[in-house]
């Protein structure tokens, strides 16, 4: 089995990722919602040079047991944490992610922001068109397509992945 090729980035890498996203945005959202915990830094340095203030929070997770019985890709995600429906109903909503790689966490967002009345659409830095369930469905927006393991700055020395550098 071949190893999964791995690109560690820095915050200029990043900066530059946002530059890229910010020209195409056409619509003008008013709120944010982000996926914990990958969107959290991309949604906060775009809602920054957006000046979107309306920013909400999902949790989702695919248990492991659920993962097991159906071969680890089509379990029913589980909202830990998800706005009421009266703060999404009518808006423009960027869901945010850091990844697009399966795509069943944003689309899983996504489809829940739908129906309870927002007008959702997608973004994420990085689109790993290779491993999306979803056929040619991709993120509305996208910084950047990729066939690796992305390690953003944030992740560098820290947590069970860990990367260390030097």
């Amino acid at each position: 089995m071949a190893s999964i090729r791995r690109e560690v980035l820095t915050w200029s890498d990043v900066d530059k990722l946002i530059d890229h996203l910010l020209p195409q945005f056409t619509t003008e959202f008013e709120a944010l919602v982000v996926i914990t915990r990958g969107g959290i830094i991309p949604a906060g340095l775009l809602a920054e040079a957006m000046q979107i203030t309306h920013i909400l929070v999902a949790a989702v997770d695919f248990p492991a047991e659920m993962e097991r019985q159906h071969n680890g890709l089509f379990a029913w995600p589980r909202f830990i944490q998800f706005p009421e429906d009266d703060l999404l109903r009518g808006r423009h909503c960027l869901v945010i992610d850091d990844v697009w790689g399966s795509g069943r966490t944003i689309a899983a967002v996504k489809n829940r922001v739908a129906a309870a009345g927002g007008i959702p659409s997608t973004c994420v830095l990085h689109f790993n068109p290779y491993r999306s369930l979803f056929g040619a469905a991709q993120p509305d927006y996208f910084a950047a397509v990729t066939d690796a393991y992305i390690v953003y700055p944030w992740e560098i020395d820290r947590g069970p992945d860990r990367v260390l550098l030097g």
